[in-house]
Protein backbone atom coordinates (compact mmCIF):
# COMPACT_ATOMS: atom_id res chain seq x y z
CA UNK A 1 0.00 0.00 0.00
CA UNK A 2 1.33 3.44 -0.97
CA UNK A 3 1.68 5.85 1.95
CA UNK A 4 1.81 9.64 1.97
CA UNK A 5 5.54 9.50 2.67
CA UNK A 6 6.13 7.35 -0.41
CA UNK A 7 4.04 9.72 -2.56
CA UNK A 8 6.05 12.70 -1.29
CA UNK A 9 9.37 11.10 -2.24
CA UNK A 10 8.33 9.20 -5.42
CA UNK A 11 10.06 10.16 -8.63
CA UNK A 12 9.09 9.86 -12.30
CA UNK A 13 11.50 9.12 -15.11
CA UNK A 14 11.50 10.01 -18.78
CA UNK A 15 13.68 8.60 -21.56
CA UNK A 16 14.45 10.00 -25.01
CA UNK A 17 15.53 6.96 -27.02
CA UNK A 18 18.03 6.75 -29.89
CA UNK A 19 19.91 4.06 -31.76
CA UNK A 20 23.19 4.18 -29.80
CA UNK A 21 22.32 6.13 -26.64
CA UNK A 22 19.30 6.86 -24.41
CA UNK A 23 18.94 10.12 -22.49
CA UNK A 24 17.10 9.82 -19.16
CA UNK A 25 15.66 12.52 -16.88
CA UNK A 26 14.06 12.48 -13.42
CA UNK A 27 11.29 14.62 -11.87
CA UNK A 28 10.04 14.66 -8.31
CA UNK A 29 6.37 14.35 -7.35
CA UNK A 30 5.65 18.03 -8.09
CA UNK A 31 7.57 18.18 -11.38
CA UNK A 32 10.88 19.65 -10.26
CA UNK A 33 13.88 18.61 -12.32
CA UNK A 34 16.30 16.39 -10.40
CA UNK A 35 18.79 15.58 -13.14
CA UNK A 36 19.44 14.01 -16.55
CA UNK A 37 22.07 11.67 -17.93
CA UNK A 38 22.99 9.70 -21.07
CA UNK A 39 23.39 5.92 -21.19
CA UNK A 40 24.47 3.46 -23.91
CA UNK A 41 21.95 1.10 -25.51
CA UNK A 42 23.52 -2.05 -24.06
CA UNK A 43 22.36 -4.46 -21.34
CA UNK A 44 24.81 -2.88 -18.91
CA UNK A 45 23.57 0.55 -19.97
CA UNK A 46 19.97 -0.44 -19.23
CA UNK A 47 20.94 -1.66 -15.78
CA UNK A 48 22.87 1.54 -15.09
CA UNK A 49 19.92 3.65 -16.27
CA UNK A 50 17.48 1.86 -13.97
CA UNK A 51 19.89 2.07 -11.02
CA UNK A 52 20.41 5.79 -11.64
CA UNK A 53 16.65 6.43 -11.75
CA UNK A 54 16.07 4.54 -8.51
CA UNK A 55 18.93 6.41 -6.89
CA UNK A 56 16.75 9.55 -6.75
CA UNK A 57 13.96 7.85 -4.78
CA UNK A 58 11.16 5.28 -5.20
CA UNK A 59 10.55 5.01 -8.92
CA UNK A 60 6.80 5.33 -9.58
CA UNK A 61 6.64 5.32 -13.38
CA UNK A 62 8.75 5.90 -16.49
CA UNK A 63 7.68 7.50 -19.76
CA UNK A 64 9.59 6.14 -22.76
CA UNK A 65 9.57 7.53 -26.29
CA UNK A 66 9.46 5.01 -29.12
CA UNK A 67 8.61 1.84 -27.21
CA UNK A 68 8.05 0.12 -30.56
CA UNK A 69 11.39 1.17 -32.11
CA UNK A 70 14.54 2.37 -30.35
CA UNK A 71 13.00 2.00 -26.89
CA UNK A 72 11.73 -1.58 -27.30
CA UNK A 73 14.67 -3.26 -25.55
CA UNK A 74 14.67 -0.71 -22.72
CA UNK A 75 10.92 -1.14 -22.22
CA UNK A 76 11.35 -4.92 -21.91
CA UNK A 77 14.12 -4.41 -19.35
CA UNK A 78 12.04 -2.00 -17.26
CA UNK A 79 8.95 -4.23 -17.38
CA UNK A 80 11.02 -7.20 -16.30
CA UNK A 81 12.13 -5.13 -13.28
CA UNK A 82 8.46 -4.46 -12.31
CA UNK A 83 8.60 -0.81 -13.36
CA UNK A 84 5.42 0.79 -14.69
CA UNK A 85 6.19 1.96 -18.23
CA UNK A 86 4.07 4.33 -20.35
CA UNK A 87 4.37 4.96 -24.05
CA UNK A 88 5.06 8.63 -24.79
CA UNK A 89 4.63 10.36 -28.13
CA UNK A 90 7.23 12.83 -29.28
CA UNK A 91 6.56 16.51 -28.43
CA UNK A 92 4.37 18.32 -30.92
CA UNK A 93 5.89 20.82 -33.33
CA UNK A 94 4.38 23.83 -31.59
CA UNK A 95 6.13 22.96 -28.33
CA UNK A 96 9.39 22.31 -30.14
CA UNK A 97 9.25 25.68 -31.90
CA UNK A 98 8.55 27.45 -28.61
CA UNK A 99 11.04 25.63 -26.34
CA UNK A 100 13.62 24.18 -28.71
CA UNK A 101 14.81 20.62 -29.31
CA UNK A 102 17.48 18.65 -27.46
CA UNK A 103 17.84 15.26 -25.82
CA UNK A 104 17.52 16.59 -22.22
CA UNK A 105 14.43 18.63 -23.17
CA UNK A 106 12.80 15.61 -24.80
CA UNK A 107 13.62 13.41 -21.78
CA UNK A 108 12.11 15.93 -19.35
CA UNK A 109 9.08 16.27 -21.64
CA UNK A 110 8.56 12.50 -21.56
CA UNK A 111 8.80 12.51 -17.76
CA UNK A 112 6.26 15.36 -17.47
CA UNK A 113 3.87 13.59 -19.81
CA UNK A 114 4.04 10.45 -17.65
CA UNK A 115 3.73 12.42 -14.41
CA UNK A 116 0.68 14.39 -15.58
CA UNK A 117 -1.18 11.27 -16.73
CA UNK A 118 -1.40 12.34 -20.39
CA UNK A 119 0.58 9.24 -21.26
CA UNK A 120 -1.68 6.36 -20.27
CA UNK A 121 -0.92 3.76 -22.93
CA UNK A 122 0.98 0.65 -21.97
CA UNK A 123 3.68 -0.50 -24.42
CA UNK A 124 3.52 -3.86 -26.17
CA UNK A 125 5.26 -6.65 -24.31
CA UNK A 126 7.00 -8.03 -27.44
CA UNK A 127 8.03 -11.22 -25.67
CA UNK A 128 5.56 -13.85 -26.90
CA UNK A 129 4.05 -15.58 -29.89
CA UNK A 130 2.61 -12.35 -31.33
CA UNK A 131 6.10 -10.85 -31.61
CA UNK A 132 7.15 -13.91 -33.60
CA UNK A 133 4.14 -13.36 -35.89
CA UNK A 134 5.14 -9.73 -36.38
CA UNK A 135 8.73 -10.62 -37.30
CA UNK A 136 7.68 -13.24 -39.85
CA UNK A 137 5.03 -10.88 -41.24
CA UNK A 138 7.64 -8.19 -41.90
CA UNK A 139 9.74 -10.60 -43.96
CA UNK A 140 6.69 -11.89 -45.85
CA UNK A 141 5.46 -8.39 -46.68
CA UNK A 142 8.81 -7.36 -48.17
CA UNK A 143 8.95 -10.62 -50.16
CA UNK A 144 5.49 -9.96 -51.63
CA UNK A 145 6.51 -6.45 -52.67
CA UNK A 146 9.75 -7.68 -54.22
CA UNK A 147 7.90 -10.41 -56.15
CA UNK A 148 5.46 -7.86 -57.53
CA UNK A 149 8.34 -5.64 -58.62
CA UNK A 150 10.09 -8.51 -60.39
CA UNK A 151 6.86 -9.41 -62.19
CA UNK A 152 6.31 -5.85 -63.37
CA UNK A 153 9.92 -5.52 -64.52
CA UNK A 154 9.76 -8.81 -66.41
CA UNK A 155 6.60 -7.84 -68.26
CA UNK A 156 8.02 -4.39 -69.04
CA UNK A 157 11.14 -5.98 -70.55
CA UNK A 158 8.99 -8.17 -72.77
CA UNK A 159 7.26 -5.12 -74.22
CA UNK A 160 10.55 -3.70 -75.52
CA UNK A 161 12.37 -7.01 -76.11
CA UNK A 162 13.86 -7.88 -79.54
CA UNK A 163 11.52 -9.56 -81.97
CA UNK A 164 13.17 -12.98 -81.64
CA UNK A 165 12.55 -13.01 -77.87
CA UNK A 166 8.99 -11.77 -78.26
CA UNK A 167 8.20 -14.51 -80.79
CA UNK A 168 9.74 -17.15 -78.56
CA UNK A 169 7.49 -16.14 -75.64
CA UNK A 170 4.43 -15.12 -77.61
CA UNK A 171 1.19 -16.54 -76.21
CA UNK A 172 2.60 -16.93 -72.69
CA UNK A 173 1.96 -13.39 -71.47
CA UNK A 174 -1.66 -13.94 -70.52
CA UNK A 175 -0.88 -15.06 -66.98
CA UNK A 176 2.17 -14.59 -64.78
CA UNK A 177 2.29 -18.28 -63.81
CA UNK A 178 2.55 -19.40 -67.44
CA UNK A 179 5.29 -16.86 -68.16
CA UNK A 180 7.67 -17.43 -65.25
CA UNK A 181 8.73 -21.03 -65.94
CA UNK A 182 9.68 -20.51 -69.66
CA UNK A 183 11.65 -17.37 -68.77
CA UNK A 184 13.50 -19.23 -66.02
CA UNK A 185 14.50 -21.94 -68.55
CA UNK A 186 16.04 -19.48 -71.03
CA UNK A 187 19.64 -20.26 -71.98
CA UNK A 188 21.20 -17.05 -73.31
CA UNK A 189 24.26 -17.55 -75.51
CA UNK A 190 26.52 -15.10 -77.26
CA UNK A 191 27.99 -11.73 -76.45
CA UNK A 192 26.47 -9.87 -73.50
CA UNK A 193 26.65 -6.69 -75.56
CA UNK A 194 24.00 -8.15 -77.87
CA UNK A 195 20.53 -6.81 -76.85
CA UNK A 196 18.90 -10.21 -77.41
CA UNK A 197 21.42 -11.97 -75.17
CA UNK A 198 21.20 -9.27 -72.47
CA UNK A 199 17.38 -9.33 -72.53
CA UNK A 200 17.27 -13.12 -72.14
CA UNK A 201 19.73 -12.90 -69.24
CA UNK A 202 17.60 -10.26 -67.49
CA UNK A 203 14.38 -12.24 -68.06
CA UNK A 204 15.99 -15.40 -66.67
CA UNK A 205 17.22 -13.63 -63.54
CA UNK A 206 13.87 -11.95 -62.88
CA UNK A 207 11.98 -15.22 -63.37
CA UNK A 208 14.28 -17.11 -61.01
CA UNK A 209 13.94 -14.31 -58.47
CA UNK A 210 10.16 -14.64 -58.75
CA UNK A 211 10.37 -18.39 -58.15
CA UNK A 212 12.63 -17.97 -55.13
CA UNK A 213 10.38 -15.32 -53.58
CA UNK A 214 7.29 -17.46 -54.21
CA UNK A 215 8.90 -20.32 -52.33
CA UNK A 216 9.83 -17.97 -49.49
CA UNK A 217 6.28 -16.60 -49.29
CA UNK A 218 4.88 -20.14 -49.21
CA UNK A 219 7.15 -21.08 -46.30
CA UNK A 220 6.14 -17.92 -44.44
CA UNK A 221 2.46 -18.67 -44.98
CA UNK A 222 2.86 -22.13 -43.44
CA UNK A 223 4.74 -20.74 -40.41
CA UNK A 224 2.32 -17.86 -39.91
CA UNK A 225 -0.66 -20.18 -40.23
CA UNK A 226 0.70 -22.43 -37.48
CA UNK A 227 1.44 -19.53 -35.13
CA UNK A 228 -1.86 -17.72 -35.72
CA UNK A 229 -3.86 -20.91 -35.25
CA UNK A 230 -2.15 -21.51 -31.91
CA UNK A 231 -2.55 -17.89 -30.80
CA UNK A 232 -6.16 -17.13 -31.86
CA UNK A 233 -8.12 -20.11 -33.23
CA UNK A 234 -11.48 -18.40 -32.62
CA UNK A 235 -10.38 -15.39 -34.66
CA UNK A 236 -9.56 -17.59 -37.64
CA UNK A 237 -12.98 -19.25 -37.37
CA UNK A 238 -14.73 -15.94 -38.14
CA UNK A 239 -15.93 -15.49 -41.74
CA UNK A 240 -13.61 -13.42 -43.89
CA UNK A 241 -10.61 -13.73 -41.55
CA UNK A 242 -7.53 -15.53 -42.85
CA UNK A 243 -4.08 -16.09 -41.42
CA UNK A 244 -2.65 -12.87 -42.88
CA UNK A 245 -5.49 -10.68 -41.60
CA UNK A 246 -5.51 -12.35 -38.19
CA UNK A 247 -1.75 -11.99 -37.93
CA UNK A 248 -1.96 -8.26 -38.61
CA UNK A 249 -4.70 -7.76 -36.01
CA UNK A 250 -2.69 -9.71 -33.43
CA UNK A 251 0.39 -7.64 -34.26
CA UNK A 252 -1.56 -4.45 -33.68
CA UNK A 253 -2.88 -5.68 -30.33
CA UNK A 254 0.41 -7.10 -29.05
CA UNK A 255 1.09 -9.92 -26.62
CA UNK A 256 -0.44 -8.10 -23.64
CA UNK A 257 -4.09 -7.81 -24.65
CA UNK A 258 -5.02 -6.30 -21.29
CA UNK A 259 -3.64 -2.93 -22.39
CA UNK A 260 -6.90 -2.42 -24.34
CA UNK A 261 -9.77 -1.89 -21.91
CA UNK A 262 -12.76 -1.92 -24.29
CA UNK A 263 -13.97 -2.48 -27.85
CA UNK A 264 -14.04 1.29 -28.31
CA UNK A 265 -10.31 1.44 -27.56
CA UNK A 266 -9.71 -1.28 -30.17
CA UNK A 267 -11.79 0.62 -32.75
CA UNK A 268 -9.83 3.81 -32.05
CA UNK A 269 -6.53 1.93 -32.29
CA UNK A 270 -7.50 0.58 -35.71
CA UNK A 271 -8.83 3.93 -36.96
CA UNK A 272 -12.45 2.72 -37.16
CA UNK A 273 -13.88 4.96 -34.43
CA UNK A 274 -15.62 8.10 -35.76
CA UNK A 275 -14.16 11.39 -34.59
CA UNK A 276 -16.50 14.17 -33.36
CA UNK A 277 -16.40 17.19 -35.67
CA UNK A 278 -19.23 19.31 -34.25
CA UNK A 279 -19.34 23.07 -33.99
CA UNK A 280 -22.15 25.25 -32.70
CA UNK A 281 -25.49 23.78 -33.72
CA UNK A 282 -23.84 21.40 -36.20
CA UNK A 283 -23.60 17.84 -34.91
CA UNK A 284 -21.58 15.45 -37.04
CA UNK A 285 -18.67 13.00 -37.07
CA UNK A 286 -15.83 12.42 -39.51
CA UNK A 287 -13.71 9.46 -40.47
CA UNK A 288 -10.69 8.65 -38.34
CA UNK A 289 -7.50 9.19 -40.35
CA UNK A 290 -5.25 8.02 -37.51
CA UNK A 291 -4.69 4.70 -35.82
CA UNK A 292 -2.82 1.71 -37.17
CA UNK A 293 -3.43 1.88 -40.91
CA UNK A 294 -2.30 -1.72 -41.46
CA UNK A 295 -4.97 -2.91 -39.01
CA UNK A 296 -7.47 -0.60 -40.70
CA UNK A 297 -6.65 -2.21 -44.05
CA UNK A 298 -7.02 -5.69 -42.54
CA UNK A 299 -10.53 -4.90 -41.30
CA UNK A 300 -11.33 -3.38 -44.70
CA UNK A 301 -10.40 -6.69 -46.34
CA UNK A 302 -12.64 -8.58 -43.90
CA UNK A 303 -15.61 -6.32 -44.61
CA UNK A 304 -15.25 -6.62 -48.39
CA UNK A 305 -14.99 -10.40 -48.16
CA UNK A 306 -18.10 -10.58 -46.01
CA UNK A 307 -20.03 -8.30 -48.36
CA UNK A 308 -19.61 -10.98 -51.03
CA UNK A 309 -20.01 -14.22 -49.08
CA UNK A 310 -21.57 -13.57 -45.66
CA UNK A 311 -25.37 -13.33 -45.71
CA UNK A 312 -25.63 -11.46 -42.41
CA UNK A 313 -23.21 -8.76 -43.57
CA UNK A 314 -24.99 -8.44 -46.92
CA UNK A 315 -28.35 -8.09 -45.18
CA UNK A 316 -26.95 -5.46 -42.84
CA UNK A 317 -25.45 -3.43 -45.70
CA UNK A 318 -28.50 -3.79 -48.00
CA UNK A 319 -30.02 -0.34 -48.55
CA UNK A 320 -33.51 0.14 -47.16
CA UNK A 321 -36.19 2.54 -48.29
CA UNK A 322 -37.59 3.14 -44.84
CA UNK A 323 -37.13 6.45 -43.18
CA UNK A 324 -34.72 6.50 -40.32
CA UNK A 325 -36.30 6.55 -36.86
CA UNK A 326 -36.76 9.93 -35.26
CA UNK A 327 -34.15 10.37 -32.55
CA UNK A 328 -34.65 12.21 -29.30
CA UNK A 329 -32.51 15.13 -30.39
CA UNK A 330 -34.48 15.70 -33.60
CA UNK A 331 -36.84 18.61 -33.58
CA UNK A 332 -40.41 17.51 -34.53
CA UNK A 333 -40.85 20.55 -36.76
CA UNK A 334 -37.82 19.64 -38.84
CA UNK A 335 -39.13 16.10 -39.21
CA UNK A 336 -42.51 17.40 -40.38
CA UNK A 337 -41.01 19.86 -42.87
CA UNK A 338 -38.95 17.28 -44.73
CA UNK A 339 -40.11 17.19 -48.33
CA UNK A 340 -41.22 13.73 -49.56
CA UNK A 341 -39.24 12.48 -52.53
CA UNK A 342 -42.40 12.08 -54.64
CA UNK A 343 -43.05 15.82 -54.62
CA UNK A 344 -41.45 18.11 -57.16
CA UNK A 345 -39.08 20.79 -56.05
CA UNK A 346 -40.75 24.21 -55.93
CA UNK A 347 -39.88 26.46 -58.84
CA UNK A 348 -38.13 29.70 -58.13
CA UNK A 349 -40.38 32.77 -58.22
CA UNK A 350 -40.19 34.81 -61.38
CA UNK A 351 -38.20 38.03 -61.16
CA UNK A 352 -40.13 39.62 -64.05
CA UNK A 353 -42.12 42.70 -63.04
CA UNK A 354 -45.85 42.39 -63.47
CA UNK A 355 -46.42 45.60 -65.49
CA UNK A 356 -43.40 45.15 -67.71
CA UNK A 357 -44.42 44.44 -71.35
CA UNK A 358 -43.30 41.09 -72.69
CA UNK A 359 -41.20 40.79 -75.79
CA UNK A 360 -42.82 39.34 -78.87
CA UNK A 361 -40.23 36.63 -79.27
CA UNK A 362 -40.41 35.58 -75.60
CA UNK A 363 -42.20 32.30 -74.81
Amino acid sequence: MTTMTNLATAVTGGVDTHGQTHHAAVLDHVGRELGDREFPTTPSGYRALLSWLRGHGPLERVGVEGTGTYGAALSRHLLAADVEVFEVDRPDRKARRAKGKSDPLDAYSAARTALSGRASGAPKARDGRVEAIRALGVARSSAVKARSQSTNQLKALLVTAPEQVREQLRGLTTTTTALIAPCARLRPAGDVADPEHATKTALRRLARRHQFLSEEIGDADVELGTLVTAAAPRLLALPGVGAEVAGQLLTTLGDNLDRLHSEAAFAHLCGFAPIPASSGRTRRHRLNRGGDRAANNALYVVVFGRLRYDQRTRAYARPTHHRRPVQARDHPLLEALRRPRALQRPTAPSTRRKNRPRRLDSP
